[in-house]
């Protein structure tokens, strides 16, 4: 899959480092050659001559190396390899990234180099979650960096939540995606996918009976067209694909303002189910029965329009493809939303608990377009997003 490619990989100095050890034998192994490049704070964690003998390649730490500049400047090794990849990617790296600085080789090198670059971060959960990194992951993706995780779990340091590094596996199959040829190659799809979050309290919240099984394989099947995929989700039930580009969102304002930054896209799938409404000023601490046996009273407002929003903005991609679950009049009721939001396709579906559809491991749509109704049988998930990828694809040549 990667034979005759060339990688250029940068290890940050994160914890996480050790595991760029195994992407290294695991890209030799699918053909690629391999250039580490190592931070002076990655060399905590992993030593250059043990990542220069999976390599089977001088390993590249220093600037201001004469040796290395003689033999090949550090702009020529910048540009030489045909896809940058910077694993694990920590909180220093990305600033330096989003803000243009240049004072050591790995920054100089991603300063310099005009090969498409590719992260993984990898840090603790409220590094990641910090505003600045947050700011920082908005500009990378906005300068057209691919962004691999990071992946939720339990942390070296003893928290949970979202910065680990992604798997040498997913991060393998991300640059295979990269480097893969197909009819959608060169092109940039968003999907949604999961349901949204809105809380009532810290512990309660609306959402709908969402697994996120349909939005994640209409990701696959668009990545193995060749297609970059961003991947915006609720907290579904399905893990996201690997070789795409995840936004981990839990309410529908987060999902609007990460569909916005994710932009521009050639194409865009929303097969969210984004809840209608939202509770006004949710409450800070649990809500406790008074045993009254009064109901606590809840105000709610309409949450955005995303469909509509994206549909109708001057960011609007070529083509829209949304979804419209019902339980009644399935055809008038689709038909009827898609002139509303004024996307392109709805794919509708009947989500009755009778259908076993909301859930479940097949789904049966009907595709209704400009051109009318068109129905398709029942099949498995991942078929219905193979034949939904094959016409975009056809739409988009």
């Amino acid at each position: 899959m990667l034979a005759g490619k060339r990688l250029l990989l940068i290890i940050g100095g994160g914890i996480a480092a050790y595991k760029a050890l195994d992407l290294i034998r695991q890209a030799r192994r699918a053909g690629a050659t391999v250039t580490p490049a190592l931070t002076r704070a990655a060399e905590e964690f992993v030593t250059p001559l043990s990542a220069s003998a999976l390599a089977a390649e001088k390993v590249y730490r220093d600037l201001f190396d004469l040796t290395d500049e003689a033999e090949m400047g550090h702009i020529e090794l910048s540009r030489s390899a045909d896809l940058v990849v910077v694993a694990p990617a920590t909180a220093d790296l990305m600033g330096k990234m989003a803000a243009g600085l240049a004072n050591d080789l790995a920054s100089t090198l991603l300063m310099a180099t005009d090969t498409p670059v590719m992260i993984a971060p990898a840090m603790n959960v409220r590094m990641w979650e910090h505003p600045a990194t947050q700011r920082n992951l908005a500009i990378l993706r906005g300068d057209g960096v691919t962004v691999i995780g990071p992946d939720a779990g339990e942390m070296a340091c003893g928290e949970f939540g979202p910065g680990r590094l992604s798997a040498p596996e997913a991060i393998l199959a991300a640059i295979e995606a990269h480097f893969a040829e197909g009819p959608l190659t060169g092109r940039h799809v968003l999907v949604t996918s999961g349901p949204t979050h809105e809380p009532i309290d810290p512990v309660r919240y609306i959402a709908n009976r969402s697994s996120g099984a349909q939005g994640t394989a209409i990701a696959a099947a668009l990545r193995d067209l060749g297609a970059r995929v961003s991947f915006v989700t609720g907290p579904a039930d399905v893990a996201p694909p690997s070789g795409v580009n995840v936004h981990r969102v839990e309410t529908a304002d987060q999902m609007l303002h990460a569909v916005e930054a994710a932009l521009p896209a050639d194409a865009a799938v929303f097969a969210a189910a984004v809840a209608d409404w939202r509770v006004v000023d949710a409450a800070r601490s649990k809500i406790k029965k008074d045993g009254s046996g009064a109901l606590p009273s809840l105000s709610f407002a309409e949450n955005p329009d995303i469909l509509a929003t994206v549909s109708q903005g001057t960011a609007r991609p070529s083509l829209v493809v949304g979804f419209a679950a019902e339980t009644d009049d399935v055809i008038a009721h689709a038909t009827a939303k898609r002139a509303r939001k004024g996307c392109d396709w709805i794919l509708a579906n009947d989500v009755s608990p009778s259908t076993g559809i909301m859930g479940g491991s097949e789904n049966a749509v009907t595709l209704i377009s400009e051109a009318g109704a068109e129905e398709w049988p029942r099949m498995g998930k991942e078929a219905v997003a193979a034949r939904l990828a094959a016409r975009i694809a056809e739409a988009l040549a």
